[in-house]
């Protein structure tokens, strides 16, 4: 994040004047130091990127790739190429629905392509590393979907996922949610038997305790997908 572009897109914005004036100063005057075991590094002034664990970072990443995805989307609709865009935070999320597997991934490689180059007028760039392609299929028999070369833009070459984990959930190409099921069954029963180092019939915790303990933190994960 360009701490230098961030008060023009909050003026566009049209925030309240004092709300404004906050944020414009929020970030000014930053330093940084580096330190590793006995060693520390000199100051450093800091002019892109937004603090750590701040309550106030996922305000301003949204407000600063509100634009973006704006843009996006206006490009992708002249161009009449049939994406959904969701994004949660720093993750975006492209949605190509297509009955044949060629359009989708056409479509992505496109989108892909300008969401690119747009991050990239505003100072940030995306992490191929961390970039998935996942689809879902009707078809009864097998489903091999052919991998997403993005080398010719700068990605990778994304061989489709067998599961997706999003949000906590986990998709499978056929929407069984097995994946799902059998994630969470695991996570229970390494709990329930973890729970049982914490007391016997002697001593350690009694069985009121582990009833609470077990409501507290075995049936969220079981009912909810509700990580410890």
């Amino acid at each position: 994040m360009n701490h230098q572009l961030l008060p023009l897109i909050l003026d566009k914005a049209g925030l309240n004047q004092k709300i404004f004036n906050f944020f414009k100063n929020y970030l000014v005057g930053r330093k940084t130091k580096y330190c590793w075991n006995n060693f520390i590094s000199l100051s450093f002034n800091i002019n892109i990127g937004v603090g750590q664990e701040s309550a106030l970072s996922p305000i301003l990443s949204t407000l600063y790739l509100f634009p973006v995805f704006y843009s996006l989307e206006k490009h992708l609709k002249i161009l009449k190429i049939p994406i959904s865009i969701l994004s949660f935070v720093n993750n975006g999320l492209f949605i190509s629905q297509n009955k044949s597997i060629l359009h989708p991934n056409a479509n992505l490689f496109y989108s892909y392509s300008i969401i690119s180059s747009f991050l990239l007028k505003y100072g940030l760039i995306i992490k191929h590393g961390k970039t998935d392609v996942f689809h879902f299929s009707k078809s009864h028999g097998t489903f091999n979907p052919s991998l997403l070369n993005l080398s010719s833009i700068g990605g990778p070459s994304l061989l489709p996922k067998e599961t997706w984990r999003y949000l906590g959930f986990i998709f499978d190409c056929k929407l069984t949610f097995r994946s799902y099921i059998d994630f969470y069954s695991n996570k229970v029963i390494s709990t329930i038997k973890c729970m049982k180092l914490l007391g016997s019939l002697t001593r350690g915790i009694n069985p009121l305790q582990k009833r609470r303990l077990y409501r507290c933190c075995t049936l969220p994960i079981a009912l909810y997908g509700f990580p410890l």
